[in-house]
């Protein structure tokens, strides 16, 4: 926590910013930013945790309508001045309870893992591929693409389509740059009005904090336009799915050295990926719990319709089936890209919430790495194609292939609560299957079209 001179320093230079008020934007289990607003007058009580909650009225907080209020104290390293209303600070926050860190707030589990992986020498870095549609509503509620000739059966890294939506990519994209996150790249995705954003990995929870703000950003500017931008992992059967991959490594604390990384042409590499031991048993951590991982890397009923082979579409869907690992095949579950130095995972979507998602997976890492734990042999192929005798036969599992099977294996593997802490992972699986038992219950206009008229 900061001291009042800090806090006083920190005030004045917002205000000369022209900030007026703070806003502390903590997330609930689902990812959402949640918060109040105070005048900047009060940052000094706001830092102080003067804002108190009821955390029965959000999801995920673990509480009851007679229990004391949560507070919220807002991180001062991490301030974003909204770009398109200076007035407005807003600042990621944990909750407290009672004057200490929270345990059911997932940022506040994030930086519990993150000063384990500190004490074993680590840093933790992450990067996050942002992508996201941009679509319109009809009046019948219908998502549809904005621009009836973006229509190709593959539109990847189209020009016309880019183009078309310039005027929003170039806000979203100077945005970015302007808050200084480093934007490397940008591309129409696979998907008709698709996007992606690349910009530069950072320390985990300085890069959730910028996910969350990306969403909520990105959601604005296309408002302004009379547009919806959505993370939704599958907003089109026969289009491909949002993802927003994990690229992950460890760093030295004391030298910053990235510590996954090793010469590609090294004789003792055993698989010639361009990764050290510790980066293949981080690997195996991952893999080692993969199932469990699945349920917070790809957390709703729709994100299901994106893990699929090809589904609806007329090509394969290029999101990861099985709990596998490779090299720069994007057909596994984990990849090793080019270069090597770092770790992909690809089963993370659009809806996660990543401060969860991280903590798990960089849990399962460090267990990796304390426990030597091989990944064995890397898969080469187009594992989309594979035979089930030759998937039984290398000893790969499928993923979940539901919310529901992702849930059960969440619940079942002693790791998350050990990691999480038992109110938190209940938490999790009470507001998973529920969303799961009220789809499952839900009469869709596919059924009605199936079943009505032959019954």
């Amino acid at each position: 926590m900061k001291s009042a001179a800090q806090i006083a320093e920190i005030k004045q230079a917002l205000m000369a910013k022209g900030v007026e008020y703070c806003m502390g934007a903590y997330v609930d289990i689902h990812g959402v930013p949640k918060g109040k607003v105070v005048p900047i007058g009060h940052l000094d009580q706001m830092a102080q945790g003067s804002e108190r909650y009821t955390g029965y009225a959000l999801d995920g907080l673990g509480q009851s309508p007679h229990e004391d209020e949560l507070t919220s104290v807002p991180d001062l390293d991490h301030i974003i001045q909204l770009p398109w209303e200076p007035k407005i600070a807003w600042m990621p926050a944990d909750n407290h309870f009672q004057g200490e860190p929270y345990a059911l707030s997932t940022r506040v589990a994030l930086q519990n893992v993150i000063k384990q992986a500190n004490a074993m020498g680590f840093g933790f870095n992450l990067g996050i591929e942002c992508e996201i549609y941009l679509l319109k509503r009809e009046q019948d509620g219908r998502l549809v693409v904005p621009e009836p000739d973006n229509k190709l059966n593959k539109p990847c890294y189209d020009l016309q389509g880019f183009v078309d939506q310039f005027g929003w990519l170039d806000e979203v994209s100077s945005t970015i740059n302007a808050l200084g996150w480093d934007l490397y790249s940008l591309d129409h995705e696979d998907g008709n009005s698709q996007y992606e954003f690349d910009f530069n990995y950072a320390d985990a929870l300085t890069t959730c904090d910028r996910f969350i703000f990306f969403r909520f950003m990105a959601k604005h500017y296309a408002k302004q336009r009379g547009l919806i931008a959505t993370t939704m992992p599958k907003p089109f059967a026969d289009k491909t799915g949002t993802g927003a991959h994990f690229n992950m490594s460890l760093y030295d604390i004391n030298s910053g050295a990235n510590l996954f990384k090793r010469d590609a042409t090294s004789a003792d590499d055993p698989w010639g990926l361009g990764l050290s031991d510790t980066g293949y048993h981080f690997i195996g951590g991952l893999l080692k719990h993969g199932r469990a991982l699945c349920a917070a890397f790809a957390p709703t009923v729709n994100s299901y319709k994106r893990l699929v082979r090809q589904g609806a579409m007329s090509y394969f869907s290029w999101a990861p089936v099985f709990n596998s690992w490779g090299s720069n095949n994007r057909t596994n579950a984990v990849r090793v890209p080019a270069g090597g130095g770092r770790c992909e995972s690809r089963n993370a979507d659009g809806a996660v919430n990543p401060y969860l998602a991280a903590t798990l997976a960089l849990a399962a890492g460090l267990e990796g790495i304390r426990e030597k734990i091989d990944p064995r042999q890397p898969n080469e192929d187009n594992l989309y194609a594979i035979s089930e005798a030759e998937r039984r036969a290398r000893g790969i599992d499928f993923l979940p292939q539901n919310l529901l099977e992702a849930v059960e294996a969440f619940d079942a593997d002693p790791f998350v609560a050990a990691t999480l802490g038992d109110a938190l992972k209940k938490e999790f699986i009470h507001y998973k299957l529920q969303e799961w038992n009220s789809y499952h219950l839900h009469v869709s206009q596919w059924e009605i079209d199936r079943y009505s008229t032959i019954f």
